[in-house]
């Protein structure tokens, strides 16, 4: 199949405009457009086809609380790292849409999967976890294309998580997930537009 020039605009638009959310509308997700979501998933490239990532739907409400919680305390130290101006600058970002976001996603990367029978990884286990974080970005790219914004948690500890969720021997945490309707969309990046860090272009190397 051969794309034309305006699906290869559509593409760069949603690239542009795909940004990490943090702020959500508590509005819910209908159940058929997170199929998609899902289904969107299984076109991610994966090292071997072993396809590693394993998704959890987080909809327990003590369960969320406690990755609030674990968010807090990491966010905490975090902003203790830096010095009084820079902490202070920090503690003003909004770093997770956890209290609103009505779809919540833990992700986990299984470190040895029978899937593959090994191939690809061998000299280079990481394509295992950059096999997950391209699923992230598939999934990420289908979210915005249905007009729904994501945003990805880091500020947690991935011990700590896996035990959270009790997670089975061999699941490394990757990721946690906030998606649903943004409360506004924007092509910039919001760290950039508070200041924080810009935008550097992508440069590269001849040799």
């Amino acid at each position: 199949m051969e794309f034309d020039p305006e699906a290869a605009e559509g593409l760069r638009q949603i690239l542009r405009w795909r940004r990490d959310v943090r702020h959500f509308r508590p509005d819910p997700v209908p159940e058929q457009l997170l199929e998609r979501l899902r289904q969107a998933m299984d076109f991610a490239p994966s090292v071997g086809n072993a396809r590693p990532w394993r998704v959890v739907r987080v909809c327990d409400p003590g369960l969320r609380r406690a990755v609030r919680d674990e968010f807090e305390r990491c966010n905490a130290r975090a902003a203790a790292v830096y010095d009084d101006e820079t902490a202070t600058e920090y503690r003003r970002l909004k770093l997770a849409g956890l209290d609103a976001a009505p779809v919540q996603l833990a992700v986990f990367t299984v470190t040895d999967p029978a899937e593959g029978r090994g191939l690809g990884r061998q000299t280079m286990s990481e394509t295992l976890r950059q096999s997950t974080a391209m699923a992230i970005h598939t999934l990420w790219l289908a979210a915005r294309a249905e007009n729904l914004g994501l945003g990805m948690v880091s500020v947690l500890d991935p011990a700590r998580m896996e035990r959270l969720f009790d997670a089975p021997d061999g699941w490394e945490f990757s990721a946690y997930l906030c998606v649903g309707w943004p409360e506004f969309t924007d092509d910039t990046p919001l760290l950039h537009r508070v200041g924080w860090q810009e935008n550097q272009p992508t440069e590269w190397q001849e040799r």
